[in-house]
């Protein structure tokens, strides 16, 4: 299977992020999603075969299974310009928003940075959690954990009482609803399929009719931790299904983290694209 690095559609002007690239079609954006991974906020020289057509797919299969109103287009496949139609299985044409700065990250289990955290300060992102419990452990509800979207850098997580202060009380809680009502729902949907979202990242937008939308990507397995539910354990590293199978590798290559990043072996690359498709058919295949 060919990677994609990078596309190149000629006429409309283009923001490059780390994975996806952003086309401006006036009223509306075309999102093409590549085959580029990141890691520690540089982006590999190697790409992951698929991972953007399956992150596309993934996305879109969450968008209709939540029925929570988002950014797609109706009928997004008919109204996609020509020229976009060789990339349509990794391309979702989507309204234009105006963008909450903030990243609503959910938890339902401690990991990751709020794991750091909790073991020096028993909080997560200052919320009060129970004393003694191991890493990986489910929390008692789960936790909104807000973050900055930075241009560049690190994200940086905040309390929800600073978002609180720079977005407004109201749109805060709202969306702090809205947050844990499709992490909450999407959870269930995947424990019937044997995986653990143990936590996720939403972004959401706002339309001139200040009507909230779901933007961006949805719990796929580069912004959500899924684990394989039988194998779970609380205090052992789970077997998963996301994007962390490559941060632990990366972390066992001695590169610096302030110069280029090192080519992917062969092996990791088909390991991590061969967990990105398990996720998806785990998901997606009938009971």
């Amino acid at each position: 299977m060919s990677v994609l690095l990078q596309s190149d559609v000629h006429g409309f002007p283009v923001r490059r992020g780390k994975v996806r690239d952003v086309y401006d079609l006036g009223d509306r954006l075309a999102i093409v999603a590549t085959d580029r991974i990141s890691a520690f906020d540089w982006v590999m020289p190697t790409g992951i075969p698929g991972k953007g057509e399956l992150l596309t797919a993934m996305s879109r299969f969450w968008f209709a299974k939540l029925g929570v109103p988002n950014h797609l287009v109706p009928d997004e496949a008919a109204a996609l310009p020509e020229p976009f139609r060789p990339l349509a299985a990794r391309t979702m044409l989507v309204v234009k928003t105006k963008v909450v700065p903030f990243e609503f990250v959910v938890r339902g289990y401690l990991a990751g940075s709020v794991w750091k955290e909790y073991r020096t300060q028993g909080t997560a992102c200052g919320v009060p959690l129970p004393p003694g419990l191991p890493n990986f452990s489910k929390l008692p509800a789960p936790v909104l954990t807000p973050a900055t979207k930075a241009e560049t850098g690190h994200d940086e997580n905040v309390t929800f009482e600073y978002m609180a202060n720079a977005i407004g009380t109201e749109l805060a809680d709202d969306l702090r609803r809205r947050t844990l009502d499709v992490y909450t729902r999407a959870a269930e949907f995947a424990v019937t399929r044997g995986l653990i979202l143990a936590d996720t990242k939403l972004e959401w937008g706002t339309l001139p009719s200040g009507e909230v939308i779901l933007i961006d990507e949805v719990l796929t397995p580069d912004n959500s931790r899924l684990w394989d539910g039988q194998a779970y354990r609380p205090g052992v590293t789970p077997p998963c299904f996301d994007k962390q199978y490559f941060r632990d590798w990366v972390e066992t290559t001695g590169w610096d983290k302030n110069s280029p990043p090192p080519p992917i072996p062969p092996d990791v690359v088909a390991t991590i694209a061969t967990k990105y498709r398990e996720a998806m058919d785990r998901l997606t295949r009938p009971l």
